[in-house]
Formats: structure tokens, sequence, C-alpha cells
């Protein structure tokens, strides 16, 4: 390794060692400052309804019940940017991960979420293992699958097909199928984003975190996500990633 190589090393860590430094510091603004404000706007809202709501009238009811929902509203969307912010300077810890307890401890916990809910889960077997951590990785499955769970509520038989491909190299592709809500091709892209929602949340739940998360993680796993669908027909979600080979 030249000196001029030594010193790029050296000037990129440094500019990443600057980065992290800004995500702390926005972490904290977000977690510390802008919360007490947030706090201050829904604790007042809330004493002027306990101590003169009977006495307002009805419109002006309406407005402190407005105030008082978008600040809870802004205390989740917080929590989701925190959530991003916390994905994206965590430490890795990079081993061969087994895909397979790992896909049926993700299915058992949607199981505790969503109690009762009759789904048609289409599991592979003998699944391969990837190079992940363990525990961003199943964050992002958790993500993608209750997607999956959520977006086919809709419908009077829910089914998710779940398919791993493999060609014996380098990586490895998990798809995910549901014969769900869809979406408009052309507006693929604008899924990855924070918040972003292509249906309301009368339709169905959520801000709009999951794929950004997804596509977060998988990034830092040195993978990729594809999205693909249509509306009221479904889409098919592929996630590639390292594969775990054999010493």
């Amino acid at each position: 390794m030249t000196d001029k190589d030594t010193q790029r090393i050296a000037a990129l860590e440094a500019e990443l060692a600057g980065l992290r430094a800004e995500m702390q510091d926005f972490s904290y603004t977000v977690s510390h400052d802008l919360r007490a404000s947030l706090r201050h706007i829904l604790s007042y809202a809330q004493l002027v309804q306990e101590d003169a709501g009977p006495l307002l009238p009805q419109e002006t009811q309406g407005f402190l019940n407005t105030i008082t929902d978008s600040a809870r509203h802004m205390g989740v969307l917080m929590d989701g940017l925190m959530e991003l912010t916390r994905l994206g300077t965590a430490a890795l810890q990079i081993a061969p991960l087994p895909l397979q307890p790992l896909l049926q401890d993700v299915l058992a916990e949607l199981a505790l979420r969503h109690p009762g809910q009759a789904i048609d889960w289409q599991l592979p077997q003998d699944l391969p293992a990837v190079l992940a951590d363990a525990t961003l990785l199943r964050t992002a499955l958790l993500c993608v699958l209750d997607n999956a769970v959520k977006f086919t509520a809709h419908k009077p038989a829910r089914r998710v097909d779940i398919a791993c491909l493999s060609d014996g190299g380098n990586k490895v592709q998990l798809r995910v199928q549901d014969n769900g809500a869809g979406f408009n091709p052309a507006m693929g892209a604008k899924l990855f984003h924070p918040f972003a929602r292509l249906h309301t949340s009368k339709q169905f739940p959520g801000i709009g975190m999951g794929l950004a998360l997804t596509r977060k993680i998988v990034s830092r796993l040195g993978g990729q996500v594809q999205i693909e669908g249509a509306p009221d027909a479904g889409c098919t979600l592929t996630i590639t990633l390292p594969a775990a080979l054999p010493a």
C-alpha cells in the first residue's frame, strides 16, 4: 500500500467519524430538544381539554383534538427517524447466519402481533446461510413480512409465498410475494423513502418506514432490495445478500 493510499484511507475514516458525530448530534436533538417541545404542546393541549373542554364550542374542541392527535403522530414519526438513524450507525456483527431458524423466529413474532389472522404462508425448506448481522437482518425481515400481513388484510384469502434463489455462487436472493393491495409500478422507487405512503392511514395503518428501514439495513449488509407490483395484484420484494460460502 502506497503512502497516497494510506492518506486516502485516513481521510475517509476521518470523514466517516465526522458523519457519525453529526448523526449523534441529530439523534440527541430529536430525542431531547424536539421531544421536550412536543411534550409541552401535548401536555398543555390536554390540560385545556380537561379544564375547559366542556365549556368550549364543539369546533374549538375539534381543534384541540387535532392538536393532540398531530402531536402524538409527530412523536411516532420521530421514533421512525430515530430508528433509521440507529440502524445507519449501529455496529455490525457479520457472521454466517442460517436463514431457516431466523425466518421461523420472525413468523412466530408476527403470529403474536397479529393473533387470529388466517394467512397461507408458503415457506421454503432447507434455506441457505447468508453473511449478515443477525439483529439487523431480523429487523428487515420483520418489516417486510409485517408489510405482507398488513397489505393483504382486505383480501378474502391471504397468501404470502417465500422463496429462496441461489445459483451456488456468492449471492442469495430471498423473495417475498403476496397477493395484497399492490401499487402503481411507476411509484415503486418512492416506497423506499422515509414516510412514503401510497395508501391512506385509514386503508392501512403505519407511517411508511418499513421499506426505508429495510433498504438501510440491506445496504449496510452489502446487499440490494428490489420491489415489483401492480394495483390490487400484490407485490414481490427481493432481498439479495452475500452467501455464507463453505470454508
